[in-house]
């Protein structure tokens, strides 16, 4: 008989943190892990707005776990990044390169 697997849930945002260790049987998934963990309840989360990673690798609920899984929440963005690099270089242009000079022939 299979003594099961541990894993880890995980959850971070500014403010809040919360890990909690867990014992499952094997063949168990995210979803399964998620669950048990309660910490969706716990910590007042939309469920509608989670999704799930395991070791920072996207993961659907039925993925299966492994001995040592970190399983972690994950929010939505608050900002898409491209989008906030694009703001970002038009607020601060880089300045205008010299231009170029042409290199001497070597002396002979």
């Amino acid at each position: 008989m299979s003594a099961g697997i541990r894993v880890c849930v995980a959850f971070a945002a500014p403010g809040a943190e919360s890990l909690v260790d867990l014992r499952l049987p094997a063949g168990a998934t995210v979803a399964d892990a998620v669950a048990q963990s309660a910490l969706i309840p716990r910590l007042g989360l939309d469920p509608a707005g989670i999704a799930f990673a395991v070791f920072g690798q996207r993961a659907d609920p039925d993925t299966p776990l492994a001995d040592g899984d970190r399983v972690e929440l994950t929010r939505p963005l608050a900002a898409e990044p491209m989008q906030v690099r694009r703001q970002r270089a038009r607020e601060r242009p880089l300045p205008k390169a010299a231009p170029k000079r042409k290199a001497r022939p070597p002396a002979a």
